[in-house]
């Protein structure tokens, strides 16, 4: 039989609606005029990203791109695997990478670096939460929703083996 998890309630959908609403402004002005391209990385930033886009007040197309770390396990395998790559090219583009959690550094540093070599105009980063004291790598967000302890974090697109994407806060899981 499967052991039951428990998740304790971390951030509320309110505090989460507002942060993504303060960013979409911020993110408005800070980038370079002219329309940006989001690229959501999936399946986690996906949630963020639909709020997101719709907070920043300026023309935004979206694409998507999937890369993999984790698997079904709570621990990172440390390579990272671009399994579907964008649908259309980004050179010349202004685009903001949208990263539901910057754990390692070591996902986002691999897309920074595949993105960058493909010529956009200007490339950004929003990420939902950052968990510094896990980094093995020095990199960073612009645009950060909020700062988290070393704890396993669900909902609001997270997951845990595929579960608790569906949670409208941030939890954190407790076994």
């Amino acid at each position: 039989m499967e052991k039951a998890t428990e998740i304790s309630p971390f951030i509320s959908a309110e505090s989460i609606s507002e942060r993504v609403n303060e960013l979409g402004q911020e993110i408005a002005r800070t980038l370079p005029s002219g329309e940006i391209l989001a690229i959501g990385v999936l399946k986690g930033a996906f949630v963020f990203m639909a709020d997101l886009v719709r907070a920043i007040p300026r023309d935004v197309r979206c694409d998507f791109l999937t890369a993999r770390s984790y698997g079904d396990t709570t621990e990172t395998s440390g390579v990272v695997e671009l399994a579907s790559d964008l649908a259309a090219p980004i050179e010349g583009k202004h685009v903001l990478l949208i990263e539901d959690i910057i754990d390692t550094g070591l996902t986002l540093k691999y897309l920074l670096e595949n993105l960058a070599a493909r010529k956009p105009a200007s490339l950004h980063v929003a990420a939902l939460l950052s968990k510094p004291s896990r980094r093995q790598v020095d990199i960073r967000a612009e645009f950060t929703g909020f700062e988290v302890p070393d704890q396993f974090i669900v909902g609001y697109g997270l997951d845990a083996a595929q579960k608790y994407r569906h949670l409208p806060y941030l939890g954190v899981v407790k076994n």
